[in-house]
Formats: structure tokens, sequence, C-alpha cells
């Protein structure tokens, strides 16, 4: 596959993951799936961080070195930091969107946490 596309649609996914961590909780049809790609993202950040450093994205991972073999180098740890910066056209510090990545993603968290199992259920006529 031509690498411009790969890149493409590592970039298309990449958005896809984090709109869905952020939003994903809102709608009830999507709550089941939201929690467990919470999971999954956690998992790569805290255990596979273990190994690779926490925070690890397999997905920036893979997507750095498609973004390598373009002829980009530098690239920041942060997939949120890269494009922050591109569309800013300035560099963002990387504490800042490290922070503002975490909040968000453990506010998504805790709301899918709540809403999948300590929010009543209602029940029809109540």
């Amino acid at each position: 596959m031509e690498l411009r596309v790969l890149d493409l649609l590592l970039t298309l996914l990449h958005f896809a993951i984090i709109g869905f961590n952020l939003f994903g909780w809102i709608w009830k049809r999507t709550r089941r799936a939201h929690l467990i790609c919470i999971a999954i993202t956690a998992a790569c950040w805290f255990i596979l961080g273990i190994w690779f450093g926490i925070g690890y994205c397999p997905v920036t991972d893979w997507q750095w070195q498609v973004k390598e073999k373009l002829g980009e180098h530098n690239l920041p740890n942060s997939f949120i930091t890269y494009y922050a910066d591109k569309i800013t056209g300035k560099a963002i510090n990387p504490a800042l969107i490290d922070m503002l990545t975490t909040v968000c993603f453990f506010s998504a968290a805790a709301l899918s946490v709540y809403l999948n199992f300590f929010r009543k259920k209602r029940r029809p006529g109540n």
C-alpha cells in the first residue's frame, strides 16, 4: 500500500479512536463499546506502557514508522501533540497536551464506568 495512503488511514483511525474515547459514552447504544475502547486504550497506556513507556499507543508507533519512511523525523511522543502543533503552527508544550489528554481521558472513562455500572436503569412508566 502506498505509504501516504497508509499514513492517512492511520490518521483517520487515530481521530476515530480519540473521538470515540471522548464521546462514545453519550449514546446508550455505544456505551458498552465505549467502555471496551477505553479499557483497551488504558491497557495500552499503562500495561504496554510498562515496556514501551507510559502513554504508549501502538497506532502512534505504527504511524511514526510510516512517517519516518516518508521522511519526517523528530516526531513527538504524542499523536495529539503532533496534530496540535500542525494545526496551530506553533510548538505547544507537550506537558500541557499530556495533561489535557489525561484529564479528558479519565473524565470520559469515569462517565463510562458510571453509566455502564452505577446509573440506575429507568423502567418504562417511571
